[in-house]
């Protein structure tokens, strides 16, 4: 089942994400950026600011298995991040479930009519799985926070190619 995060929940989300983005743990998936950045993807206090936060939902299955994140940019604009599925769990369609679990609380909760996100530009692997979920690229790029280790240690010059995508109302 697929809930809302709350602060006793953050020890467990925190493990997901670093064990799905970062380290050697992180290589038995496919989602990893453990080839492009060093040092932590999130920490718990950011975790805690996420679910505190009333513009922001970590939604997670009960099991921790994965989570996401929905943050209200404008009003009729969400952001989808932190999309995180457990390396063992990876390719069995819950990065789907927790995708569609974004969208409708976006619209639901937010009044979204536009989903956006940022992806490591170097990701083509992970791009093109988004664009097969329906979204596209916009044309726009972000920098990436190369001197902020809260994102992680680059090993490489980064940047964020931005995706998005029709939400049905």
């Amino acid at each position: 089942m697929i809930r809302m995060a709350t602060a006793d929940d953050i020890p467990a989300l925190h493990a997901l994400v670093e064990s799905a983005f970062r380290g050697d743990s992180a290589r038995g998936g496919w989602t990893h950026e453990a080839d492009l950045l060093d040092g932590q993807r999130t920490d718990r206090a950011a975790l805690a600011e996420a679910i505190a936060d009333p513009d922001r939902t970590v939604l997670m299955i009960d099991d921790a298995t994965g989570c996401v994140q929905v943050s209200r940019v404008a009003p009729d604009r969400s952001a989808l991040g932190l999309l995180a599925v457990r390396p063992d769990a990876q390719a069995g369609g819950l990065g789907r479930r927790l995708v569609q679990a974004a969208e409708d609380h976006a619209v639901q909760a937010f009044g979204a009519r536009r989903m956006e996100m940022t992806v490591i530009a170097a990701r083509g692997e992970l791009i093109a799985w988004y664009e097969r979920q329906g979204y596209v690229r916009t044309g726009e790029t972000r920098p990436f926070p190369m001197d902020d280790p809260r994102f992680g240690l680059p090993r490489q010059m980064l940047s964020f190619m931005v995706l998005e995508r029709g939400l049905p109302r």
